[in-house]
């Protein structure tokens, strides 16, 4: 699968470390590694504002749609449309759905159908793949 914005290895973990990502965050989002539960910085954030792909900044999910799953990983019930792409992931000798930042190919985290209504899906993510961006204090009513 191609993405709109390409990087070489090299160039991903210099774009990286100079954004002062998490030292695992190379080894999450361009080899499909996964945070150790109860970890990453995002699990417990409850702020207003939205999280981006910490790769290429692209907006995947918005701060409400967020909710305490309980499974060690920040969880969302609905991404921005158009912002993941879903792939079939048979590794660890499972079945599950990989989810993926539609413009960079960063591996995200997983999705899975037991998340809570209307959607019915829990996105759960690695902190280290996300970037969040608070709301902008003019935004606020």
């Amino acid at each position: 699968m191609t993405f709109p914005i390409q990087k070489t290895d090299a160039e991903w973990q210099q774009h990286l470390q100079a954004k002062g990502a998490e030292p695992v965050a190379y080894q999450v989002t361009r080899h499909a590694a996964t945070e150790r539960p109860f970890t990453g910085k995002y699990e417990q954030h409850w702020a207003d504002g939205s999280y981006h792909c910490i790769c290429c900044g692209a907006k995947l999910f918005d701060a409400d749609t967020k909710f305490d799953a309980g499974c060690g990983w920040p969880s969302f019930s609905q991404a921005v449309p158009g912002a993941i792409k879903e792939i079939t992931d048979y590794s660890h000798h499972m079945v599950r759905t990989e989810t993926v930042c539609s413009q960079c190919g960063a591996h995200l985290g997983h999705v899975f159908p037991d998340g809570p209504a209307p959607t019915g899906l829990r996105y759960c993510m690695n902190s280290a793949s996300l970037d969040f961006q608070d709301l902008a204090p003019d935004a606020q009513p």
